[in-house]
């Protein structure tokens, strides 16, 4: 299969866009029952296609997100909301025209989920949409967009943004009002345009998102359902509040709309739905309300003259064959006659097309709604606007065409650039499709291309009953067929591309001009790629921490992650403490549990606690001399409190050193042998996270040091294990969560990854395709667990990183070559651009690991390695030491 790795574009510094338009022929051409096979491979078993063509634009020193897009009311413009601008564009041509940057009118902001509306008002072309606490009116007049005022909403109670969202337009009386969700305040907001006063509030459920208008009542999607009251069985914290969760997964359990009175603000009901409730529409003629349900992968139809849901339409792709929850449908546009609908499935990379029943609308089909066919788009699919005068559809995919930016001059202190440039995660261009509405035979076409891109035909493999007799292998075919392995340890590290710490191995596909942590500072994971397995084309599935964790922990993010992503407005849920970023079908270590496998956590989904003022310094000597170190772990997910260890640190905290924690696990591991029996859990999930560093903060060391650590840790732990009498039935899986903090010269997603057993001392490189989810799956098959979800269920195998002869040396770590106790300076002693990031990186210190601020990391780590070279120009977002 062929596969596209670069972007190419121009750039237009008045606009600060890169545009490029590519078309791509075979999706909606040629043999219709033979679809392309051209592609881009997506970190996550899925390939592009999209249907039509696709308009990629966006500032190339930012991770840009297409959100939303809206038609003109004369239908002669579309304008797109992205995270950071909106554009306006001829509908006619297909062009740009014109580009408002929010950053450049308010620092420091950015768009929200969605909503962008396009309206008249007393013949002016006047745009609305919503940023973290301010909506924007402009005025269009062919040839710019003019903000003539913004509406500010301020953060109420606990939320620390009002986070304005979808928009209502009325005139009905002459007198022009804006009906806004404030999905941070959990209100529903109408404003008087003409005065801008805020003529009443009205309490929606938890996380208001979508609102629309029908039947002479407006209805409120909230994220997560109703306000728990006394008595609701399990409630666990989302950001500003707490809601209803599953017992089990600790994931949000309820979904509603509000149907809310336009003229008083009463609420007049609240209406239970799927979960994730999101974008909503209503049928032209105003009988119906059509809902999304994100976690949920199906459509609530509402008939809106009883408020009741009428009918549920699945979503899922090859539905009749697949069981696998992970579609993620989050945006909706209805035909104007009423019959078709077509929905955003996020996670399937395609639009749904559904022909609705006589259940479902006015003018609809015999029997129930069905599900007619699907459309390929770029990756996550959200808002979709038709033109049906010109025979299109336009849809703003979410995460464009994935991260592949290609830059030149990039490389580690005192090496020469990379000739062949470099990627890195938060480069990302925006992508809207332009799509022409299909006919039957053209959607049947389109709908094998996105069975194709799904890889749906591994959906009947990943459910096939296992067979009798078979012989023990690392990796069984089937699940349920046994295993030569009893006990798996993850390991989850941070932040690293392959280049960054292993560009320097000449087994492998790497760059020594972007190895920024090579042999010097990492031996260990040096000498362990040597004498088992070196993975050089093994990629994280998502682009930063918030996202990572759910990969690895999940196997899928869910459309709360999509929402919010590079904005992270209401939380970085890398510690796991936001009810609403989990998938419903839970984590590994729920599958594990549900199976009969006993689990121990170390430092995941956790956070630590009590151990005072002190420095990395003090536990550092502290832990040397042997003093305990008092701190405890928290979680706030119920069943993970029962399997957590409370004496190996967690990690939201750069304070801890990693050989601290590994001591703790080592100490562990020896009492397990000490029992009777097999008594090692067969799952270990443990966060080792150290290699993200602390920057440039004082009071810290150094980024090499803290990296070296972590290697040292790494290496002692591997040490114990193979010298342990459970090695024998034992395998080591090693990721780290995200490639965000490097460059690399393959791929923005390539990460390193280690697997180690004694089925695995192969010493040689594997170059097969490799990503989280196929780690994730792998551990499941070797403990005989069934997929969680649509991801993990189509993840390949990572048997290439085993043979069939067990190799029992033990291995011996490498001892560290860097002082552990390298510290940065004092910030007393630094100026200008040391100082600057020695006070950066304590903020981002304090606030813990991951604040989210990632390109402002990259950069500290930058001026760390290469002091002598300004960060480049063209990479650079706007940052106050600019």
């Amino acid at each position: 299969m062929r596969s596209f790795n670069f972007y190419k574009y121009h750039l237009f510094p008045s606009l600060l866009i890169a545009i490029s338009l590519i078309i791509f022929y075979g999706c909606g051409s040629g043999n219709k029952d033979k679809p392309d096979t051209a592609g881009i491979n997506m970190p996550y078993n899925k390939v592009l296609k999209p249907a039509g063509k696709m308009i990629i634009f966006g500032d190339s020193a930012l991770e840009n997100h297409a959100l939303d897009v809206a038609l003109s009311p004369d239908k002669k413009y579309i304008a797109v909301e992205e995270r950071y601008s909106v554009l306006v564009l001829d509908a006619g041509k297909d062009s740009i025209l014109f580009s408002y940057s929010v950053r450049d009118n308010i620092p420091h902001t950015a768009n929200t989920y969605s909503g962008i509306l396009w309206v008249n008002i007393r013949g002016k072309s006047t745009l609305f949409w919503s940023a973290r606490n301010t909506v924007f009116r402009a005025i269009w007049d062919s040839l710019k967009l003019s903000v003539i005022n913004t509406y500010h909403f301020d953060p109420e109670g606990e939320a620390r943004a009002s986070l304005p969202n979808e928009l209502v337009f009325s005139d009905s009386d002459g007198h022009p009002v804006l009906y806004i969700v404030l999905n941070g305040n959990d209100r529903l907001v109408k404003l008087d345009l003409d005065t801008g006063t805020v003529l009443w509030q009205s309490h929606t459920g938890l996380a208001p998102y979508g609102v629309v208008s029908a039947a002479g009542k407006l209805y409120v999607t909230n994220w997560s359902g109703s306000v728990p009251t006394e008595g609701t069985p399990a409630t666990a914290g989302i950001p500003w509040g707490n809601a209803s969760v599953d017992s089990v997964t600790g994931s949000v359990n309820s979904g509603t709309v509000s149907v809310i009175d336009p003229e008083t603000g009463k609420v007049i009901r609240e209406l239970p739905t799927g979960l994730h409730p999101n974008d909503l529409v209503a049928s032209p003629d105003g009988k119906f309300v059509y809902v999304a349900n994100g976690n949920d992968d199906y459509i609530s139809v509402i008939r809106t003259e009883s408020d009741h849901v009428v009918e549920k339409i699945s979503v899922r792709l090859m539905q009749e064959n697949n069981p696998y929850f992970g579609d993620s449908p989050n945006g909706l546009a209805i035909s104007s006659d009423g019959k078709t609908l077509y929905v955003a499935n996020g996670m399937d990379n395609a639009i749904a097309v559904v022909a609705l029943g006589e259940k479902a609308s006015s003018g609809g089909t015999e029997g129930k709604s069905k599900l007619t066919g699907f459309i390929p788009t770029g990756a996550y699919p959200g808002g979709i606007a038709l033109a049906e005068d010109m025979k299109k559809m336009y849809v703003a995919n979410i995460e464009g065409l994935g991260a592949r930016t290609l830059f030149t001059g990039m490389h580690a202190k005192g090496k020469a650039p990379s000739s062949r440039g470099a990627y890195n995660a938060h480069k990302m261009l925006a992508g809207l499709s332009i799509i022409p509405l299909p006919n039957q035979p053209q959607l049947a076409s389109w709908t094998i291309t996105v069975r194709e891109t799904n890889r749906m035909n591994r959906v009947k493999m990943a459910s096939l009953l296992p067979r009798k007799d078979c012989k023990p292998v690392p990796v069984p075919e089937r699940v349920g067929e046994p295993s030569v392995f009893k006990h798996v340890i993850y390991i989850i590290k941070e932040n690293r591309t392959y280049d960054q710490v292993l560009g320097d191995m000449k087994q492998g596909d790497g760059d020594t001009s972007l190895c920024a942590f090579g042999k010097e500072v990492t031996p260990n994971t040096h000498k362990l790629t040597e004498q088992y397995v070196l993975l050089d084309r093994y990629e994280a599935s998502g682009k930063c921490s918030a996202e990572g964790h759910l990969w690895t922990d999940a196997s899928i993010v869910t459309d709360y992650i999509e929402k919010n992503v590079r904005a992270w407005f209401r939380s970085y849920t890398h510690v796991l403490y936001d009810a609403m970023a989990y998938p419903k079908t839970g984590f590994i270590w729920d599958n594990a549990l549900d199976h009969g496998k006993s689990v121990r956590i170390y430092g995941e989904a956790s956070v630590p606690t009590g151990y005072g003022n002190k420095k990395w310094a003090d536990i550092y000597h502290d832990y040397l001399a042997g003093k305990p170190v008092p701190f405890e772990n928290k979680t706030t997910i119920d069943r993970v409190r029962g399997i957590l260890s409370q004496s190996y640190p967690a990690y939201d905290s750069h304070n801890f050193p990693d050989i601290m924690r590994a001591h703790a696990f080592i100490e562990d591991l020896h009492r397990y042998e000490k029992m009777d029996g097999d008594a090692l859990p067969n799952l270990i999930v443990m966060a080792l996270p150290n290699d993200h560093t602390a920057g440039t903060s004082p009071n810290h060391p150094t980024p090499r040091a803290m990296v070296a650590d972590n290697d040292l840790a790494l290496g002692q732990i591997i040490e114990a294990l193979t010298r342990s009498r459970f090695w024998k039935n034992t395998v080591v899986f090693v990721t780290e969560d995200d490639s965000q903090a490097g460059w690399d010269h393959v791929s923005a997603y390539r990460t390193v990854a280690l697997v180690i057993s004694p089925y695995s001392r192969l010493g040689k490189t594997v170059s097969t395709r490799y990503n989280q989810t196929s780690m994730i799956h792998t551990i499941e098959q070797i403990l005989g667990l069934p997929p969680m979800n649509i991801e993990d269920a189509t993840a390949d195998l990572m048997t290439g990183a085993f043979s069939d002869t067990p190799d029992y040396t033990p291995y011996t770590h490498e001892k560290n070559r860097i002082p552990l106790d390298e510290m940065n300076p004092p910030a007393t002693t630094l100026t200008g651009k040391d100082l600057y990031f020695a006070k950066e990186s304590a903020r981002l210190a304090v606030l813990g690991i991951d604040a989210g601020e990632d390109d402002l990391m990259n950069r500290i780590i930058w001026h760390s390695f290469r002091r002598e070279a300004p960060y480049p120009a063209h990479l650079a977002g706007k940052d106050d030491d600019d």
